[in-house]
């Protein structure tokens, strides 16, 4: 796909030229453990959410084990999601302000620390746990709001024309290895911890069901989090910014001197060249320019469909367990101790992630620069309508006894077709098409449009799913 209509929507031709190196691999790996990061974080406390209403809320005269009340869920579940919608805007406008590099360690370390600081919730109530684990995985979420916007514009400033979109799809799929690996270590963590500390079901004995070294279990597990992020922060702090600098910041030495550190010297253009681009670039239209203003469809475009697909996306990702656990996949609460629930819980969501997740991803990034992103975007939303229609319409058979099977396919196919189709192209689109001076920025405003929407699929599937009589 071409950069767009003009110098103004062109990063450097010497990069657009360029051979593909192995720096552009190195680029896609340190830029792509973000966005592990970023899956693993966001989607690992629905992993353990059932484990904290058994551990805080659980009353063992009644039975069944305890749950979070809904403003507690909607709470835990869904505070990541606003402050992911605030770093989004605030760091996406920063990146354009700043610099790209400048703003990246300043995220990376904002997740290290908020992923340590959940796990270390403190308080001698069940208020005192889940306020300060909130606040936390608030700011937690606004440092991975800033990794979207910087991570695209970049590898979309590094990436040769030819495979730009496989590039950066590359790097947006590897929040499939997040979600992925969130599922693994949950499932050996309970695992563990299942072994060493047996425990009966809740039927049999309500309070020994929940054994107190359940409570390192959760902790662990979001602390965890800050491991792929604190390894690549070195990296992330050597990538050089080639793209701003050169059209933002309008310096064609440094820009010249930034890429030959990288880059093969034959593979870029010449002084005079790089020159040309960023005298064109000065006249980039600013955000609330005349010119930008007659062109809203494509801020428009980008948004809404990111805001419409994160809706079913997130709420789908979110709340896999409760859906498992209303077509009987996972066994009644009360029939299984606290570890035994998170063990059964990250085994199912770990399936669909290997077996419709992470193919779904990969499949993008082998086919985008043959069929296109509109292509796959519309494919995509297709698909994911068609098989969620084939699981509500006859919701009922899939609940009966022997069913199970054919909804787990099917289940697994609508993640398929999210990520071969709009969870990729939406956020793949918005570092091609914006100006250089504009992109950070207008991909932050797209992706914090996306998390408006799975705010509401969040929040909505939680106050939908409650039972009426309690």
């Amino acid at each position: 796909m071409a950069r767009g209509g003009g110098d103004n929507l062109q990063v450097l031709s010497a990069l657009d030229a360029a051979k593909t190196q192995w720096y552009h691999f190195t680029a896609i790996v340190v830029a792509g453990m973000g966005f592990f990061t970023d899956a693993y974080d966001l989607f690992c406390i629905s992993l353990v959410t059932k484990l904290l209403g058994r551990i805080y809320y659980t009353d063992t005269s009644k039975p069944d084990p305890g749950s979070l009340p809904p403003n507690v869920a909607a709470a835990v579940n869904g505070v990541a999601f606003c402050g992911t919608l605030a770093g989004q805007l605030f760091f996406g406008w920063l990146g354009d302000k700043l610099g790209r590099k400048s703003v990246y360690g300043m995220t990376l370390m904002l997740m290290v620390i908020c992923s340590i600081a959940s796990g270390l919730s403190f308080g001698h109530t069940p208020t005192g746990v889940i306020a300060t684990l909130c606040f936390f995985r608030f700011w937690l979420g606004f440092g991975i709001g800033g990794d979207y916007p910087l991570s695209a514009t970049i590898m979309s400033e590094y990436a040769n024309k030819k495979t730009r979109g496989a590039f950066i799809a590359a790097v947006f799929a590897m929040q499939g290895f997040g979600i992925l690996a969130g599922g693994i270590v949950t499932l050996i963590i309970s695992a563990a911890f299942r072994t060493a500390y047996p425990a009966p079901a809740y039927h049999v004995d309500a309070a020994a069901s929940i054994v107190p070294q359940a409570d390192f279990v959760w902790r662990i597990i979001l602390m965890l989090g800050a491991l792929p992020a604190l390894l690549t922060y070195y990296w992330r702090m050597k990538m050089p910014n080639c793209g701003y600098t050169a059209l933002v910041a309008k310096n064609a030495k440094q820009a010249a001197a930034d890429m030959s550190k990288v880059l093969q010297p034959r593979s870029w253009t010449s002084r005079r060249k790089l020159d040309d681009l960023v005298t064109r670039s000065a006249t980039a239209a600013g955000l609330f320019s005349q010119e930008f203003a007659r062109r809203p469809g494509c801020t428009y475009g980008t948004a809404s469909t990111w805001f419409l697909l994160d809706i079913a996306f997130y709420s789908q990702n979110l709340f896999q367990k409760d859906i498992f656990t209303a077509i009987n996949w996972i066994p009644k609460a009360r029939t299984m101790s606290a570890l035994e629930e998170v063990f059964r819980i990250s085994r199912a969501q770990t399936l669909i992630a290997l077996c419709g997740t992470v193919p779904g991803y990969w499949f993008t990034v082998a086919l985008i620069d043959i069929v296109g992103r509109f292509a796959i975007q519309l494919m995509g939303f297709f698909m994911m309508t068609v098989f969620m229609l084939g699981l509500a319409v006859p919701y009922h058979h899939w609940t009966t006894a022997g069913n199970h099977i054919g909804f787990v396919v099917m289940y697994g196919f609508t993640f398929f077709f999210a990520n071969f189709g709009p969870n990729s192209t939406t956020f793949i689109v918005p570092a091609e098409i914006f100006p250089a001076r504009l992109r950070s920025t207008c991909h932050g405003i797209s992706a914090a449009a996306g998390k408006a929407g799975a705010i509401i699929g969040s929040f909505g599937f939680l106050y939908a799913a409650q039972d009426p009589d309690h």
